[in-house]
């Protein structure tokens, strides 16, 4: 069994608990989520309605009136940190495993990338720089948020690092692929948004359709692959 990492938990409002391990994004903390989210997910703990991992963090969300009920000699609060902290002891946070591998096509068009230019020329690189430097890492699914299926990824090469736009657009096209700082990640729908867009996939990151709609999840690991704005089309139209 792994030694437990160092943690904090607190309340998150008067129905739910979060406990973080630090506030940086690194693969290790993000590791101890999802090993502590898989370990809480397949025990079903009565009460808790949803689990939300996030960068380093994971939010318990219970049903405060049924624990009471069930438990009116303890406060709720104190039960579910009891209950966080021997999941802790228990779970096998090293032996974290990717949920799936996925390749994504991405075209770095100028038609399809209003803001490569610019944040190629703000970094010193070519446009064929940039395309190469976002396509070569294996990026990590963090968290999905924002909007159903916004996956937060990262992390990218740091010589194209680049902060938000200080003025969002109004709106982004759905499929968009944007860096923010050292986070890159999909418009899952037409959206508001304030990333630096670099291309569009013509894959659907949020199906309503789909038996899972959501084409990420956190955990996931994520390459991405340059195509042509030809195959971008013929790609859009399956």
């Amino acid at each position: 069994m792994s030694a437990s990492p160092v943690y904090r938990i607190y309340p998150c409002g008067d129905h739910a608990i979060t406990i973080t391990w630090g506030n940086a994004i690194t693969e290790a903390a993000n590791q101890q989520v999802m090993a502590l989210y898989r370990y809480l997910c397949e025990r079903k703990i009565t009460g808790v309605l949803d689990l939300i991992p996030a960068y380093s963090s994971l939010t318990v969300v219970y049903d405060l009136v049924a624990l009471i009920k069930k438990n009116p000699g303890q406060t709720v609060y104190t039960m579910m940190e009891s209950q966080l902290q021997q999941a802790v002891r228990s779970v096998e946070l090293g032996t974290i495993t990717v949920s799936n591998k996925i390749t994504i096509p991405v075209c770095y068009d100028l038609s399809l990338a209003p803001d490569l230019s610019a944040l190629a020329a703000l970094h010193q690189l070519t446009i064929e720089e940039v395309i190469q430097l976002h396509t070569a890492p294996t990026y990590r699914v963090y968290m999905i948020g924002f909007l159903p299926g916004f996956a937060y990824m990262g992390s990218v090469d740091e010589r194209i690092h680049t902060a938000r736009k200080s003025s969002p657009r109004t709106k982004v096209p759905a499929g968009s692929v944007g860096i923010a700082g050292e986070q890159t990640g999909i418009y899952p729908l037409d959206s508001p948004g304030g990333w630096q867009l670099i291309g569009q996939t013509p894959l659907r990151l949020f199906d309503i359709d789909r038996t899972d709609p959501c084409l990420l999840q956190p955990g996931d690991e994520v390459q991405f692959w340059s195509i042509s704005l030809t195959e971008y089309h013929q790609l859009k139209k399956l």
